[in-house]
């Protein structure tokens, strides 16, 4: 079975549409450019009639493969397998892209709708008995066969994957994980639906202009735009709960009160005891995974998730947290006491609260460095930010980025790139969208619409987006991004160059596991702030003079600062992740005080929440990182001493090491155990004095 829709139906990734005749886009080979998604053709009526005739061929496919009389071999079982289901990928990768992107209400009532079909399907496959026996049959004999490591890991990988399908289970408890698999998918389907209208519904009407002291122009324009797009505030400034709009707020704004207003409001998306709250969500979810768990011979969650990922055990994850947790509370804390005494020194007399600590730490970061995000947000216009992203790669891969024109978009400020080899082969294409609206879902990701895979021995170029919400361009201004956007742009195209540069032979074998993926991502945040890198980029929007040489510097030296709370606010996230899936006693359970008595646990000083509170945590709740949260702070173990082999070579752009990870780790998918790539490429295991060292924690 397809790995990618094993993946999305096991997320509870959203679906569908409904009714629907005539043409049908899904049902003909599409004639646009690089055979994109034609998204001007495509229609909320015609999902509905492509996922159902693509289950029904799947599943047909499927039939084939079990009533074939010939003896199970690798190529007509494994390999017809990985090839199946091609019309439901093709349909479940574009409407899952669009439906984080640029949802309505039609289509998140038809994913309700689609999520048990969908959820029955997959299983229907993983528990078709007659399939199990043969993939096993040849599983069994797998050191007679003479398959090389891409078909040895297909098979492998194949085999395991319906074993955690629940394959071995007997009947009766097949049927129970069905319906376990069926109310889990649903909890987790709702839990976003419910997070995107929760985000949607609030917003901060100012009327005066006094109580936007402290914000800079920027803010305030975008914050009056908002307030003019829509007739019952016109002429009035509206901050929102996106983050453009939200965190320059926290940041700036001189108005305490006001501060606390919306803080409190981001904080408890989800948590109104309203129609939308998550955490009667919660409060069923969390014990349904626990009984899947040990419905499959699991203790927890968590042992079932890391069974199959580099940490194995939920002890080793914990033990890694741990590490970092102890000196980043510490660093948190001293941070905590600068910014009280700023308030003691400033005349106030009032103790730092959770929403003081961005307005203050800027306070700090000036006086300390005489530097703030305003002096830089000039020189990281988002065009520039882009081409300086391209440049690397090129610098890196000698890989190249045009523009396509005239592309199918799905949204009037999307575009679309082609990446190209230094000969001029054709590698796939990216589409980039930036900017916040009220149809996309928070955040910032990377997915594709038609990821890398071969056929017939011809490798299929994938289509990669880019989602983020940047702050968007003013009536006066570009798009200027803050220095954490930049970076959060890096990261994403770290995701974009693995799907663009995956060479995987098949489809089961091309994902990694999830604390490795974050790997691609998170080595090219090093470049971000390289002044090297930065000399390229970091040109002022308005003149086009290069990042004087006196903001690098500062940039480097205060670094570091900070990294207290953004590490501490990172692992109080991943601690809660892994305590509600470690938990073998749901007695009594009570969301908030769940949380509560987690954080209460391991010290966490009350005006750092955690980055995510359970009612919006939307990487565990919705499934996606669901005990694997802690996967970015894995990874940059991974990446910090990754980044390490280009800084001993003397140059940050060494072809040699460049060329060994795209051939180690970006080219090869899941084709080897993930700290085998990884040794392939380092020569030895990672440790964590980098990744300390980085963050100023050491």
């Amino acid at each position: 079975m397809n790995r990618t829709f094993i993946l999305f139906a096991a997320m509870g990734l959203f679906i569908g549409s409904v009714i629907g005749q005539g043409t049908n886009p899904f049902f003909e080979d599409w004639k646009t450019p690089f055979q994109v998604p034609p998204f001007e053709q495509i229609k909320n009526e015609h999902y509905m009639p492509a996922f159902l005739e693509g289950m029904k061929q799947h599943q047909t496919e499927i039939e084939a493969i079990v009533k074939n009389q010939d003896a199970p071999t690798f190529e007509n079982t494994l390999v017809v397998l990985d090839k199946s289901g091609k019309l439901l990928d093709k349909v479940s990768a574009v409407f899952y892209a669009l439906n984080g992107a640029n949802t309505n209400k039609e289509m998140q009532d038809i994913a309700r709708q689609l999520s048990p079909l969908m959820t029955k399907h997959s299983d229907d496959i993983n528990l078709n008995p007659g399939l199990f026996k043969k993939i096993k049959s040849i599983y069994d004999k797998r050191d007679k066969l003479k398959l090389d490591p891409d078909q040895l890991r297909l098979l492998e990988e194949t085999y395991k994957g319906f074993v955690r399908g629940g394959a071995n289970l007997e009947p009766a408890q097949q049927e129970k994980l069905r319906e376990l698999n069926k109310q889990i998918s649903l909890l987790q389907l709702n839990f976003g639906q419910n997070l995107l209208a929760e985000t949607n519904a609030f917003k901060l009407v100012i009327e005066k202009q006094q109580d936007l002291s402290g914000l800079p122009q920027g803010a305030i324009s975008s914050a009056a735009e908002a307030g003019n797009a829509d007739s019952a505030t016109k002429g009035k400034w509206v901050i929102t709960l996106q983050n453009p709009s939200v965190m320059p707020f926290l940041q700036f704004a001189d108005s305490r009160i006001l501060r606390e207003q919306i803080f409190s409001a981001y904080i408890n998306r989800g948590n109104n005891n309203n129609d939308k709250d998550n955490k009667p969500v919660i409060a069923k979810l969390i014990p349904l995974r626990l009984e899947k768990a040990q419905l499959m011979g699991f203790a927890t969650w968590a042992d079932f998730a890391l069974d199959d990922r580099m940490a194995k055990k939920p002890e080793n994850v914990y033990k890694m947290l741990e590490q970092v947790w102890v000196p980043a509370l510490a660093k948190a804390k001293e941070e905590e006491s600068d910014m009280q005494q700023f308030i003691v020194k400033d005349g106030g007399a009032f103790q730092l609260e959770a929403w003081d600590w961005r307005y203050y730490n800027e306070k700090v970061m000036k006086q300390r460095f005489d530097l703030d995000e305003e002096m830089l947000k000039p020189y990281f216009k988002l065009e520039n930010v882009r081409d300086g992203i391209f440049y690397v790669a090129n610098k890196l891969y000698g890989i190249t980025f045009t523009e396509v024109k005239n592309a199918p978009k799905y949204f009037q400020d999307v575009t679309l790139y082609e990446c190209r080899e230094a000969d001029g082969k054709h590698l796939g294409v990216l589409y980039l969208d930036f900017h916040p609206r009220a149809s996309k879902r928070g955040g910032a990701w990377c997915g594709s619409y038609r990821p890398q895979s071969y056929d017939n021995g011809k490798r299929v170029a994938p289509v990669m987006t880019i989602v983020c919400n940047f702050s968007a361009p003013t009536t006066d201004k570009p798009a200027l991004l803050t220095p954490d956007e930049a970076e959060t742009f890096f990261h994403e195209f770290g995701h974009a160059l693995n799907g663009l540069l995956k060479n995987a032979k098949y489809s089961g074998i091309s994902n990694v596991p999830r604390d490795f993926v974050e790997l691609p991502s998170q080595i090219m945040e090093h470049w971000t702030f390289e002044p090297e890198v930065m000399k390229v980029y970091a040109r002022h929007w308005a003149t086009g003079k290069v990042i004087p040489q006196e903001l690098v510097d500062k940039i480097v030296k205060s670094g570091k600062y900070g990294q207290g709370f953004k590490t501490t606010e990172y692992l109080a996230a991943c601690i809660l992740d892994m305590d509600y899936h470690t938990t073998r006693d749901l007695s009594g359970f009570e969301v908030l005080k769940f949380e509560s008595a987690s954080m209460n646990r391991i010290g966490l000083i009350p005006q750092i929440p955690p980055r995510y509170r359970s009612t919006y945590f939307q990487h565990t709740m919705t499934g996606g990182y669901t005990a694997g949260y802690y996967s970015y702070i894995w990874a940059e173990v991974l990446d910090a001493d990754a980044f390490q082999a280009f800084m001993e070579t003397g140059n940050i752009f060494d072809k040699n090491t460049a060329s060994k990870f795209r051939s180690c780790i970006l080219e090869k998918g899941g084709s080897k155990d993930a700290m085998e790539m990884y040794i392939d490429f380092r020569g030895q295991e990672p440790k964590i004095d980098a990744l300390l060292e980085n963050r100023g924690l050491k």
